[in-house]
């Protein structure tokens, strides 16, 4: 990647579990010139043959652009091979110099496209400049984390994401910064994973996903030997949490059992489209309230918004919109800049201000920003609006739920149904079983929230649909809970078999 930014050539990372097709349409989007993979990949113990992969999207004809792959010996097990096309990496690096001279580029020069789900599944190519966002990547590292020259930073994301390019990519070395770069996953060989590399390596800054989390915990009452508490953690200072909103609960769990209540816990909120930190604490510097990000960082004007663009009161949930422009902002969806006006600028909301896609809501006293869910993602049953989120938060803080997933479904009564995906703590139930427990699960949601945010259906399983990044597939679950039958393309799920535990609903 940095190798591709010295030279001034934009690049696109495509993340190592897409399937042929998923990397096909990239490419031919993009009209890439060259491909650079592996042989192969090692991943939890099992063998991920990415030459195949790619040998099997380049035999497209809209991917005729690429003239040369460029391959990682891995393993060294034998691959198809395309003569005068396929080159091994490290024959190319023996007949070049050291020494590489940078090219000057203009500071607006698209430095990555980074391909992101749209709303209409197509995926959406977000171009991002070269200046603009190094600068926010530094300064976000500096503000967030109170980055120190002594630190040993650990994001555990995948390069293949937004959170690899800026936070383990770019912001950390930009800023001179001694980074951890993972290959593995937190269960292999034991959930105890990533506690023995922060005791190994005295990692004192981790960055991590509130979903990886939530299956550590899990694992955690399951297995005392993999808890925390059996590992020095000493070393670490500052926590971080990405990739979606952390339930108070969970949050609870990691400042006490990782950080020692003594290590504050930085919930960042941010995009691929924003390129780095938008709303985040301060690391030491800002009071924390469990499952709040806290305030926008200096120069980013959030506010919250109806549906016309006119500010909600503080309390009320809306629309989270950033008003003015900052340095890593996304520049344009490549090829098609109608689309990004379209998706990102609504003229509904004048077309002046930035939608996040996401909804929001600010404390009344403290003008804190909570965020409640993509925009799609709250559920408006029988005109009572709701944030799937909070229902999520409500349902993982009974005391035997490890993580849970809501969606919505059409309801010919309440306009649309309360469906929930739930993983327990210890098996998952089938039959009376599971129906006694989801009858324990709507009490303990109408506790909670209330009668109204009870679930219609609950269906149980051992896991959630997941990406091998962790990422739960919520169009999977969004099927599922209509009843459709599931005609996407599974290939990037870490478990396909959890898709068959799910199909009965209590």
């Amino acid at each position: 990647m940095q190798a591709c930014a010295r030279i001034g050539a934009i690049h696109s990372v495509v993340f190592g579990g897409f399937s042929a097709k998923a990397l096909q349409e990239r490419i031919a989007d993009l009209g890439a010139v060259a491909l650079i993979t592996a042989d192969e990949q090692l991943r939890a113990g099992k063998i991920l043959a990415l030459k195949s992969i790619a040998d099997e999207a380049l035999a497209g004809s809209d991917c005729s652009s690429v003239k040369n792959v460029v391959v990682y010996r891995r393993t060294g097990r034998k691959i198809e091979w395309t003569k005068g096309r396929d080159h091994w990496m490290d024959e190319l690096l023996s007949a070049q110099s050291n020494d590489c001279e940078p090219e000057p580029v203009d500071a607006e020069h698209p430095l990555f496209v980074l391909y992101t789900s749209g709303s209409t599944g197509r995926p959406k190519g977000v171009q991002h400049s070269t200046a603009g966002y190094l600068l926010w990547a530094m300064l976000t590292m500096r503000w967030t984390f109170d980055i120190k020259s002594s630190d040993v930073f650990w994001c555990t994301a995948d390069i293949g994401w937004i959170t690899g390019h800026t936070y383990i990519a770019y912001g950390p070395l930009a800023v001179g910064a001694t980074p951890v770069i993972f290959e593995g996953v937190p269960t292999y060989p034991d959930a105890g994973r990533f506690w023995e590399m922060i005791a190994r390596h005295k990692v004192s800054i981790f960055y991590t996903a509130p979903t990886a989390i939530r299956s550590l915990i899990k694992a955690s009452d399951a297995n005392p030997a993999v808890h925390p508490a059996r590992y020095d953690l000493s070393s670490l200072r500052v926590l971080g949490s990405v990739g979606e909103p952390i339930s108070p609960d969970t949050w609870e769990w990691y400042h006490s059992n990782v950080g020692s209540a003594r290590c504050p816990v930085v919930d960042t909120f941010w995009q691929t489209e924003t390129g780095g930190h938008m709303i985040a604490p301060l690391a030491g510097a800002t009071p924390l309230v469990p499952g709040s990000c806290t305030l926008a960082l200096p120069g980013i004007m959030a506010s919250v918004v109806d549906e016309t663009g006119q500010p909600v009161p503080d309390g009320s949930g809306g629309n989270l919109v950033i008003r003015r422009p900052w340095p890593s902002m996304i520049r344009t969806i490549w090829g098609d800049n109608e689309r990004f006006k379209q998706s990102y600028f609504p003229e509904e909301l004048g077309g002046g201000v930035y939608l996040a896609g996401d909804g929001a809501v600010r404390d009344i006293e403290t003008g804190y920003f909570t965020i409640t869910g993509r925009i799609d993602d709250v559920l408006n049953v029988s005109g009572h609006r709701m944030g799937t989120m909070e229902i999520e938060s409500a349902l993982v803080a009974h005391p035997q739920v490890a993580e849970a997933a809501v969606v919505g479904r059409t309801d010919d009564v309440t306009g649309e149904a309360i469906c929930a995906f739930v993983v327990l703590k210890g098996s998952s139930p089938v039959g009376d079983e599971a129906r006694k427990r989801a009858v324990e699960l709507r009490k303990w949601i109408s506790d909670q929230i209330g009668p109204i945010a009870k679930p219609k259906d609950i269906r149980f399983g051992d896991n959630l649909p997941k990406t091998r990044s962790g990422k739960i597939m919520r169009r999977l679950l969004r099927s599922l809970a209509k009843g459709e039958q599931i005609l996407q393309d599974v290939s990037t799920l870490e478990n396909p078999s959890v898709l068959s535990q799910l199909g009965e609903a209590y």
